[in-house]
Formats: structure tokens, C-alpha cells, sequence
């Protein structure tokens, strides 16, 4: 049964890296953070094995196991957290208003996004099947682990351009399957890639199938103009098509880019609606990566914090 609860001082939308510091900041400053959590509480380090570029982790840590600690801390200074989504908002008036899918109503006077980002996949079943094992989106989060090894990166624009940059300087080739003739990179960017010796392009082309039974042992790649099929000998597969902010509930309310990241007032959290903040991916398209996220959770929380202050909420 659905119901109205009580003005909360801080909602936090998405439990990632973002989600969880802006939790464990805002529950120390005595703001009682509700937190939900989404249909993917931790965000992309759910899917991620290894992570060994987070400080204070000499060994390194799985993703998951990693944001489980970070819930725990948020959970020790009181924080509330409902794992489900919240699927609509009103910003036109203060306390802010959300729903749940459970259907209640939640009035608050400040709110956090921190709805991360999803990367796009090829929607191979060997893909899917082999993510982790030899399959990555994230060059800077895994290509430590393929250094001396061949690999391939698909895409034709930015990041994949930057991702094969990243990766030829740790492995001696790198394979860039292009789905069309030209690169869709910035100038610079794909004079850096062409100019490139350990760089193979391979225009026209798109992958078929990654091949391997418990780990990534080659791809299997098709000429789109002529059909020719081969196979490339690679251990690492890095899909960078592009990712998708989480940000559709937030249309019509906050300011977006084109494609979706929320737009925030330079150096702050602060969106174009007072009282709501973002951060994590959800805002981040440079960088994305969990110590970022983390960075800007806590801004976030430290700027709700000034906010309600300022407005004598607390």
C-alpha cells in the first residue's frame, strides 16, 4: 500500500561510487539520508572483477565486494537505504517530490542524483557470455591487465579513439574494428590514432563473435562491404560505443546535454534547479571512473549540506 512519508532532508537517487560517498557524508552531517537505490545498487562496479586503481586497496578488491563496503560505512552513520527505484519527480516547488515504484510519495528538501551510467554493448551472447573474461568497456580500468598482450577496441568516435591510444602504449597492437569508413573522432584525436604505429584500423568492419570457452581467445570480425570473414587473435575485447547516462526520469526537469548527461554548474553540483544536485556519472562523461564518483557524491553532499543550512533547514 502505497503512502506519503515524511519531508526527508536529503534523498539520494543511485548507489554507486557517488551514491554511496554523498550518503556517508550527508549522514555525518546529520542529514539522515534515504537512499534508493535503483534496480542496480553499486552501479557498473557490480560487473566489474578486479579493481586495482581505487586508493587504500594495496591489493586490489572485486567490484562488488568493494561496494558492499562502501554500504556498509554509509549504513554505520545511519543512512537509510530501499532497494527499489524512484521512477518519477516533480521539481516545480519546494520540498521536492518523488515516487517510488512501490508507488509512495517522498517529499524532500534536498536530493542527489547519482543514477551513474550504463555502457552500450554490441548484444553478442559470446559477449555477454565472456564480460569480465576478456571482455571490458573500460580501457583505464582494465587495460593494466592485458599489458603485452594483442587486443581490439570497437568504435569509430572519442572514446574509442582514446581507448586504443590508452591501450597501444601498454600493448603491442591493438585492433580498431570501425563500422564505417571514416572515424567519427574529434580531428586530433584521430590524427593521435592514424599516426599510431601499433594501431591496425579496420574500416567497414564489425564484430561477430568473440571466441573462447572460459576466457577471450580471439574475435571474429566481418568485412561489411564484402563480407570477408577473419579472425583476430586477441585476449582483450574493449566495446567503446558510447554510454548511456540514467537520466530519463529527469527530463523536462533538469538540464542535459544531448545526449543526457545532467549539467552542472561549473566546479559545483549544483543542476539548474535549486535543492538537486548531481553526481557520478550521471554528470560525468570525461572521466567515469569510481574514484571521480566518489569525488563528486561528496561535493554533492557537502553542497546539500550549505543549502539547507543556508535556507535554515538544519
Amino acid at each position: 500500500m502505497s503512502e506519503i512519508l515524511e519531508t526527508q532532508k536529503c534523498v539520494i537517487i543511485g548507489a554507486g561510487p557517488a551514491g554511496y560517498t554523498a550518503a556517508i557524508y550527508a549522514a555525518r552531517a546529520n542529514l539522515k539520508p534515504l537512499m534508493f537505490t535503483g534496480i542496480e545498487p553499486g552501479g557498473q562496479l557490480m560487473i566489474t572483477t578486479d579493481v586495482e586503481n581505487y586508493p587504500g586497496y594495496p591489493e586490489g578488491i572485486m567490484g562488488p565486494q568493494m561496494m558492499d563496503d562502501f554500504r556498509k560505512q554509509a549504513e554505520r552513520f545511519g543512512t537509510q537505504i530501499r532497494y527499489e527505484r524512484i521512477v518519477k519527480v516533480d521539481f516545480s516547488q519546494r520540498p521536492h517530490k518523488l515516487w517510488s515504484e512501490a508507488g509512495d510519495e517522498i517529499l524532500a528538501e534536498s536530493v542527489i542524483v547519482a543514477t551513474g551510467a550504463s555502457a552500450k554493448w554490441l548484444g553478442l551472447e559470446s559477449e555477454t557470455r565472456l564480460r569480465n573474461k576478456g571482455v571490458s568497456a573500460c580501457a583505464v580500468c582494465d587495460g593494466f591487465f592485458f599489458r603485452g598482450m594483442e587486443v581490439a577496441v570497437v568504435g569509430g568516435g572519442d572514446t574509442a579513439a582514446e581507448e586504443a591510444s590508452y591501450l597501444a602504449k601498454l600493448c603491442p597492437k591493438v585492433h580498431l574494428i570501425v563500422r564505417r569508413d571514416q572515424l567519427r573522432a574529434s580531428k586530433i584525436m584521430q590524427e593521435r590514432v592514424l599516426k599510431t604505429e601499433n594501431i591496425i584500423v579496420h574500416w567497414n568492419s564489425e564484430v561477430q563473435e568473440v571466441l573462447g570457452e572460459e576466457v577471450a581467445s580471439s574475435i571474429r570480425i566481418v568485412n561489411n562491404k564484402t563480407g570477408a570473414v577473419s579472425d583476430l587473435p586477441v585476449k582483450g575485447l574493449f566495446i567503446a560505443i558510447g554510454h548511456q547516462p540514467n537520466t530519463d526520469i529527469f527530463n523536462g526537469w533538469l538540464d542535459m546535454d544531448e545526449v543526457g548527461y545532467l549539467i552542472t554548474k561549473p566546479g559545483t553540483s549544483h543542476t539548474n534547479i535549486e535543492g538537486v544536485f548531481a553526481s557520478g556519472d550521471a554528470q560525468d562523461k570525461v572521466y567515469r571512473q569510481a574514484v571521480t564518483a566518489a569525488g563528486t557524491g561528496c561535493m554533492a553532499a557537502l553542497d546539500a549540506e550549505r543549502f539547507l543550512t543556508e535556507y535554515g533547514v538544519i
